[in-house]
């Protein structure tokens, strides 16, 4: 690294805890700052962002910092480090990252900011929308998130969302998901209702997702370079694939209702078996792996982690937080 750039760690002690503002939507929408992507799973791959290791998280003011313990918070709030970020979505993975925000316009609008292995950014990119989930595949060379268009909650029924993707190596740019040739049981499905959320990467190529179509959700595995997509199982909402490759965390809709309606499991992607985790509060989240035997998400306005395989309980390791993602050593 040359002289002329500034390390993140050098940036993050300059700045502090002082994070940018998250500018509000003027234009009547509201996102729950409970919905955090988290931003985030486990950054896993063979490189991770040049920053310090640790649970990178948006903190209630906005601004993205770098807590470096995270087993339980106890009393108070552990140490945190300011990295001069203020995103409404934060995910880091491989030697990329994506910060997004809503910008205020006549249309609700999300702004992307692809950010480099320094935390630099590279390209911005605006879409319609407001932010609601953001993935980064583990090498960092794609790019995913998704956006609310219609409705802000996806506890109704009444809401609309796109997902797009960017290969940040070769430059191409799907707008929206929707053009997926999607095989429902083994044959194709075209309908003007189908809708994508909540991508998590297996590689540069694979992914999983969910689709919405004819009243049902289902769990999708993609294929990008084929522009396909299969239906793996139903009711599965916002999954996040393990560190492993082996499972995905999930939100399950246990009620029809617009209260509490879902619960977190862990799908087994070789057998299909369903995993109810201790915790028995409503979750809408997209949960992040902290490792091969432990989830994070956010109920209310703080972080919690719980065992992946049905056990004990959950536990607090960020308050006043959302958006969690780990950076491994």
């Amino acid at each position: 690294m040359t002289g002329a750039t500034m390390s993140v760690k050098k940036r993050m002690l300059l700045v502090g805890g002082a994070g940018l503002v998250l500018a509000a939507v003027g234009i009547g929408y509201t996102v729950a700052a409970a919905t955090r992507s988290p931003a985030s799973a486990y950054a896993a791959g063979e490189a991770t962002p040049e920053t310090d290791a640790g649970l990178y998280i948006r903190s209630s003011d906005g601004s993205v910092v770098v807590q470096d313990e995270w087993d339980a918070a106890g009393e108070g709030t552990p140490p945190r480090t300011g990295t001069g970020l203020g995103c409404f979505r934060f995910y880091a993975a491989g030697d990329a990252a994506v910060c997004l925000n809503p910008k205020s316009a006549f249309q609700p609008f999300t702004t992307a900011e692809i950010l480099d292995s320094e935390l630099q950014v590279t390209q911005t990119l605006e879409f319609r929308g407001v932010p609601s989930r953001a993935r980064v595949s583990p090498s960092g060379r794609m790019i995913a998130w998704t956006v609310f268009v219609t409705g802000d909650d996806y506890a109704g029924t009444d809401f609309s969302t796109r997902t797009g993707l960017l290969d940040t190596e070769t430059g191409y740019l799907v707008d929206s998901m929707e053009t997926l040739q999607l095989y429902i049981d083994g044959k194709r499905h075209r309908a003007s209702d189908v809708n994508y959320w909540g991508v998590t990467f297996a590689d540069d190529n694979r992914f999983y997702a969910t689709v919405a179509t004819g009243g049902k959700t289902y769990l999708i595995e993609g294929d990008v370079e084929a522009w396909t997509a299969k239906t793996l199982h139903e009711n599965v909402e916002c999954p996040s694939l393990s560190p492993d490759g082996t499972r995905v965390a999930f939100k399950k809709r246990v009620s029809e209702g617009v209260d509490d309606p879902w619960r977190l499991y862990v799908l087994d992607l070789a057998t299909m078996e369903e995993t109810a985790l201790a915790e028995d509060r409503n979750v809408d989240d997209q949960a992040a792996w902290l490792d091969d035997g432990t989830v994070a998400y956010a109920v209310g306005e703080d972080v919690y982690s719980v065992p992946a395989d049905g056990s004990g309980e959950s536990v607090l390791i960020a308050p006043d937080a959302a958006t969690p993602v780990l950076v491994a050593p």
